[in-house]
């Protein structure tokens, strides 16, 4: 199975013990663009700009939901559980040779309750790529997502650096690699 360029138009639902990751919808905007318009959110990525733009959240969802998206985007949605709708996001990214690129952030009201590490394990068991390898980058300043991600499996692969929209700055980064 390729995912070189776009992946598979349907995405599946993924279910945990408190957590449903769903694919994006329109309705998710308004908690999307609060959660990523904190500072804290946004320098934790390589791509939200602060301050957030008016229509990047639309944006955002429109090329996360159209057919021929590039990535696949889950929604880590609490509401099985009782918690919010929408408490951040999971995305995987098709690579060449049957790997794919795991990122992740959750809004800072619901940090420290492994609700990352729960969605993260999710797509590993699930494997909706069918990938050989997961990579994963993290930047130094983050050492919680890298709790999460050693916790899952990932091996530290080295030391890189990336560029931070909203910190309009390159970052050091740690890299890590998970054999599937």
């Amino acid at each position: 199975m390729s995912f070189d360029k776009t992946i598979q138009a349907d995405q599946p639902i993924l279910t945990t013990a408190r957590l449903v990751l769903r694919p994006l919808a329109q309705s998710d905007a308004a908690l999307l663009a609060l959660y990523t318009s904190d500072r804290r959110v946004a320098e934790g990525t390589r791509s939200i700009p602060h301050p957030l733009p008016p229509g990047a959240t639309e944006q955002f969802i429109a090329r996360s939901t159209a057919p021929e998206r590039e990535e696949d985007v889950w929604v880590l949605d609490g509401s099985v559980s009782g918690a919010a709708q929408v408490m951040g996001l999971l995305s995987l990214k098709p690579l060449e040779r049957q790997q794919s690129q795991i990122g992740f952030w959750v809004a800072p009201a619901f940090w420290n309750a492994g609700f990352a590490s729960e969605a993260v394990r999710a797509v590993i068991k699930s494997n909706p790529h069918h990938a050989r390898t997961l990579f994963a980058e993290v930047f130094q300043d983050n050492a919680a997502t890298a709790h999460v991600l050693t916790n899952a499996g990932f091996d530290y692969l080295g030391d890189a650096e990336a560029y931070s929209v909203a910190r309009r700055a390159t970052v050091p980064t740690w890299t890590y690699i998970r054999r599937m």
